[in-house]
C-alpha cells in the first residue's frame, strides 16, 4: 500500500480556509488565486481518496473526515512552525515576565510554555497568576513584560494593548443536573394570618470573587435591574474554590467559556429567568510598543493559542 505523503502547503490552505470561512479569503491571505486553492483541494481529496468538505447552505463544512484531518493538519503545522521557530531563534536568549489570569493557567500555560521553552532553551520564563488589576499595576510598575487578562471596559485600553477575543458572559451552575434546584428561579407563595397569599423571587445564590472583582459588580447591576433578589452564597479569591463550590451546587456563578472544568457547565438563561450579560474582552496587555525579541516571540504564541481555544466558543446563541 502506498504511504501518502501530505503537503504541508496543502494542509496550510485547508486550514486557512476553515479558520476564515471562507477558500476566497484564504487565497487572498496566502497570495494565491482561487483556482490555485481549489486545485490544492482537489489534490488533498484525491490524497485521502474521501470528501473533506460538503455543502451547506451558501457556504461549506467540514465532513467527518475533514474534521479528522484538520485535528491531524493543525498539529503537522503546529510541528513544522515550531521547528522553523527554533532553528531561527535557537540564539534567542534573555528573559520573559509573564502574568495571567487563573482562567489560563491550564488551559493555556502548559502549552504555550512548553513550546516556547522547547524552540528558545536559553530564554527564562517567569510566569505568575493574578486578578486582572494587580496585573496591570505590576505592568505599570515593570514588573512584567506580558500579561493575559480579561477587560470589562470600563477603563481605556493602555496603549500597548490588544484585544485578542470578545467571549460572552454566561450563568454556569454544576454539571449535574440535579444539583440545580428549581427554587431559584420560581416565584414561591407566603402566607400570613389573615391576609392573601403573596408571590416573591427566591433570592439567587450567588457564587463569586471577593472584591474587587469587576464581574461582581456587572452580575450584581443585571440582576438588581432584572428585579431578582441575590444573597452571597460563597465567596473567594481562588477560582479553583469558585469551580469548587459551584460543583457542589451551592449556587450559580458568572465566567466566559474559556477554561471551564468539566465539573460544571453554561445553563440556558431564558430558561431559569435570568438577566442576559455582556461580553467582555480578552486582552494581552505589553510593557512597550515593541517588546524585547523573546516578549515578542512569547506574545505571538500567546496569539495563536488564544485563537486555537476561543474558535470552537464562536457558536451562535451562546451569549445567551
Amino acid at each position: 500500500m502506498t504511504q501518502v505523503m501530505f503537503d504541508l502547503d496543502v494542509l496550510r490552505t485547508f486550514s486557512t480556509g476553515i479558520a476564515l470561512g471562507s477558500y476566497a479569503r484564504a487565497a487572498d491571505k496566502l497570495g494565491r488565486s482561487t483556482s490555485a486553492v481549489s486545485a490544492q483541494l482537489k489534490k488533498l481529496e484525491s490524497q485521502t481518496g474521501t470528501a473533506l468538505l460538503r455543502k451547506s447552505g451558501r457556504g461549506l463544512v467540514l465532513t467527518d473526515a475533514g474534521e479528522t484531518l484538520l485535528a491531524y493538519a493543525h498539529r503537522m503545522l503546529e510541528l513544522n512552525d515550531e521547528a522553523g521557530a527554533a532553528l531561527r531563534g535557537a540564539d534567542l536568549q534573555g528573559w520573559v515576565r509573564l502574568g495571567l489570569q487563573e482562567d489560563f493557567g491550564e488551559t493555556l500555560l502548559p502549552a504555550v510554555l512548553g513550546r516556547f521553552a522547547r524552540a528558545h532553551p536559553k530564554v527564562r520564563i517567569e510566569a505568575c497568576v493574578a486578578r486582572s488589576g494587580e496585573l496591570r499595576e505590576r505592568l505599570d510598575l515593570g514588573q512584567l513584560d506580558l500579561a493575559l487578562a480579561w477587560d470589562t471596559g470600563e477603563q481605556p485600553l493602555s496603549p500597548y494593548a490588544e484585544r485578542l477575543a470578545r467571549l460572552p458572559l454566561l450563568w454556569i451552575g454544576p454539571a449535574a443536573p440535579e444539583r440545580v434546584e428549581a427554587p431559584w428561579w420560581t416565584e414561591r407563595e407566603h402566607h400570613s394570618p389573615g391576609t392573601r397569599p403573596r408571590k416573591s423571587k427566591e433570592p439567587l445564590p450567588l457564587i463569586m470573587l471577593d472584591a474587587p472583582c469587576p464581574l461582581r459588580e456587572i452580575v450584581v447591576t443585571a440582576l438588581d435591574r432584572a428585579g431578582q433578589p441575590w444573597r452571597r452564597a460563597f465567596g473567594s479569591a481562588s477560582l479553583a474554590a469558585l469551580w469548587a463550590a459551584t460543583s457542589a451546587g451551592l449556587g450559580l456563578t458568572v465566567r466566559t467559556p474559556f477554561g471551564l472544568p468539566p465539573h460544571v457547565r453554561t445553563l440556558d438563561r431564558a430558561l431559569l429567568s435570568l438577566p442576559a450579560l455582556p461580553q467582555i474582552s480578552l486582552v494581552l496587555y505589553r510593557a512597550q510598543a515593541h517588546p524585547e525579541a523573546p516578549a515578542s516571540r512569547l506574545a505571538t504564541l500567546l496569539r495563536e493559542a488564544v485563537r486555537q481555544h476561543v474558535q470552537p466558543m464562536a457558536v451562535p446563541g451562546r451569549a445567551g
